[in-house]
């Protein structure tokens, strides 16, 4: 398939998506990753529009993943903890394997700022390069320094994360909602991004207002989706918090109205 095609497998005719990320499984053992991933699928799957996966998961879960769209990560990566050395994001894919896979989209991590940016920066470019190649387009998941470092998700250096990804050759970008941003702060990021813009979950918030509240407010700003992992699959009700978000994302729902679908 084109580029196009590919992408029309996350972005319904609203032009949106609803993104459930599950490969968290190489990063750091995290309460509520489920042993069977086809299970939570089999859970959340009409309410979402594709998946991010590792390879392994891509491979396991193919048959309940066809009619999803499908995005590779093409990286691996660990959050810093005492003792352990911030590698950032190495990469270990590449678009040959992501269409074996049949993969519809590519995922890597761009750090700005961080200690191998450098190297950061020429992977991304040969994972683009490739997507070009092989017409699967990318996702790089532009952050500041390091995953998991909400201080520095400033408006300033966000709006920098994701300029520098489209600049990169990104076809769309994932990002955190800037910590303390208003809408029209985020507005102002989603307008210089050059490619669409869709807002990830983080750390499981366990608040169910102020998950919804962001995601409200990312879709004001003219973000085109989400990309929204912990929050759905360490919640209590995984299905209802993902229809609750496709309700913003598709419906164009409130807040309020989304809370009672839990």
């Amino acid at each position: 398939m084109s580029k196009s095609e590919n992408l029309s497998q996350f972005f319904n005719e609203d032009s949106k998506t609803v993104i459930l990320p599950i490969d968290h499984g190489t990063v750091i053992p995290i309460d509520g990753l489920l042993c069977k991933p086809i299970e939570l699928i089999e859970q959340v799957d009409r309410h979402v529009d594709g998946y991010v996966v590792n390879y392994g998961v891509a491979e396991a879960c193919r048959d309940s993943l066809s009619n999803s769209g499908v995005c590779l990560r093409t990286d691996g990566y660990k959050p810093t903890y005492p003792g352990n050395e911030d590698d950032g994001s190495y990469r270990l894919y590449t678009g040959e394997d992501a269409e074996a896979l049949g993969a519809h989209a590519m995922m890597n991590m761009l750090y700005l700022h961080h200690r191998r940016e450098s190297d950061n920066f020429r992977e991304c470019a040969a994972v683009i390069s490739e997507g070009r190649e092989y017409g699967i387009p990318v996702i790089l998941e532009a952050l500041p320094f390091n995953i998991g470092r909400p201080e520095e998700y400033t408006v300033e250096n966000i709006g920098f994360a994701v300029r520098l990804a489209a600049e990169l050759g990104a076809d769309v970008v994932k990002t955190a909602y800037p910590t303390n941003g208003t809408v029209d702060d985020f507005r102002s990021i989603v307008e210089a991004a050059l490619v669409p813009v869709v807002v990830l979950g983080g750390a499981a918030m366990g608040d169910d207002t102020a998950l919804l509240t962001m995601v409200k407010n990312a879709m004001d700003a003219g973000a085109s989706g989400i990309a929204v992992g912990r929050n759905v699959w360490q919640h209590a009700k995984p299905a209802a918090v993902a229809a609750a978000l496709q309700a913003i994302v598709h419906d164009e729902s409130t807040v309020d109205a989304s809370l009672s679908l839990l």
